[in-house]
């Protein structure tokens, strides 16, 4: 247990902080998950539609520095390749 104020302060605030972080983080595999469920069924049209909602969820995890911004890329270059490969 942390014995100076500043050392609890920080533990405090850590804590906080990795609610938000596990909150965003969270949010953002769900809704990765749907949108490959939506393409593993074969409804294209509805994961087409899903992928820009999908895609500024992934940016907002990035700019809340939850995850690095190479990750994010990855995250969308991937989803991009998946749907647009069942749409053809």
């Amino acid at each position: 247990m942390a014995n100076h104020d500043s050392a609890v302060k920080k533990h405090r605030q850590d804590e906080k902080k990795r609610m938000v972080n596990r909150s965003n983080r969270s949010k953002m595999k769900n809704k990765i998950k749907a949108l490959r469920k939506k393409v593993e069924a074969g409804q294209k049209d509805e994961a087409a539609k899903m992928l820009p909602k999908t895609i500024s969820i992934i940016d907002m995890t990035v700019r809340k520095g939850t995850i690095h911004k190479n990750t994010g890329s990855r995250y969308k270059s991937r989803l991009l390749h998946l749907v647009n490969k069942n749409e053809k």
